[in-house]
């Protein structure tokens, strides 16, 4: 009879390597002070041990050696290394949750409590699949960091001077229409649903029109292009798709400078971008002046000029309505 997985098996598993030491002996190893392999551990998004607790593995060891040398190295400094670290933990961690659900999911019916031998099947499962997923893993990296590379080659201007952390781009904000009104309807499984097919479809247009999709808030979506005209390629298609899978979406674009961090976008630009979606009625796309200007009188776009709007802190805007030729 199959036994229910222990924590140590799942950490064995995964780690591949057990615990041997504790959080000064791992600092002391790896040549680093134990403030700065502390504040690594937090960035991650785990919890300082206690000093006494044997928690650290060789591979953790080994992990904080790179940290060194990169250190060494250059051009990081401790504050460059410590946002790197929290971007892979906080990034990481939501892959993992992510794809520990599906692999649930996939394994088991879904059905009652799950018995001990189920939690075996998955776990015998994700020891089959794992060097697959760590050979895909690695390589999607690679082609992201090349397609983030490539967009910022694309965004910046060399013939002009340079602000560092700065970019100009397109960006729009996705809301689906009634989802507090949906929200109460359906139950909790058809709520799921509802938000994975909304964030599914948005993902998809997004990549196809070549824009990239920054964060979703299961109502909403946020997404960037490097030019107007392939957001506005995205709003379309957005409303599009959305309407045909059941509810429907309202769009705001805006075009300008924004400040990328983290991953996310911030700004102005950013900020108009949100109040024109509040402004757009349902199915319908709202893009600011600049925008407007830079798709106007492209193929299979019309632009609607609308009265000017108060947005909140942002004063009178003046929105245009953009529509599928």
């Amino acid at each position: 009879m199959a036994q229910r997985p222990t924590a140590e098996q799942i950490e064995r598993l995964f780690v591949g390597t057990s615990p041997r030491y504790t959080r000064v002996e791992v600092a002391e190893l790896a040549r680093l002070p134990q403030e700065l392999t502390e504040r690594i551990w937090r960035a991650l998004g785990f919890a300082t041990l206690a000093d006494d607790a044997v928690a650290f593995t060789d591979a953790d060891v080994a992990a904080l050696g790179r940290v060194r040398a990169m250190l060494e190295d250059g051009p990081l400094d401790e504050r460059a290394v410590i946002r790197m670290t929290r971007a892979i933990g906080q990034t990481t961690a939501r892959l993992a949750q992510w794809q520990a659900e599906i692999m649930v999911g996939a394994v088991l019916d879904g059905q009652g409590r799950p018995s001990d031998a189920d939690l075996a099947a998955v776990l015998e499962a994700s020891r089959r699949l794992l060097p697959d997923f760590e050979q895909v893993l690695v390589h999607v990296w690679r082609a992201q960091l090349a397609a983030a590379g490539t967009r910022l080659l694309a965004t910046t201007d060399l013939s002009e001077e340079i602000v560092p952390n700065r970019l100009t781009l397109a960006v729009g904000f996705a809301d689906l229409v009634s989802f507090t009104q949906l929200s109460r309807e359906l139950d909790e499984n058809g709520l799921a649903d509802l938000v994975e097919g909304f964030e599914s479809r948005a993902a998809d247009v997004v990549a196809t029109y070549g824009g990239r999709l920054v964060k979703t808030l299961g109502d909403e979506v946020l997404f960037t292009a490097a030019e107007p005209r392939t957001a506005a390629g995205i709003a379309l298609g957005l409303v599009e798709a959305i309407r045909d899978y059941g509810p429907e979406v309202r769009v705001g674009l805006a075009y300008g400078p924004v400040v990328p961090m983290m991953g996310d976008v911030f700004g102005t630009t950013v900020n108009l971008a949100a109040r024109l979606t509040a402004i757009a009625r349902p199915g319908t796309i709202i893009a600011d002046g600049e925008l407007a200007e830079a798709v106007e009188g492209a193929v299979g776009v019309t632009v609607q000029r609308m009265r000017r709007r108060p947005a909140r802190g942002l004063g009178m805007v003046q929105p245009y309505v953009l529509r599928r030729a």
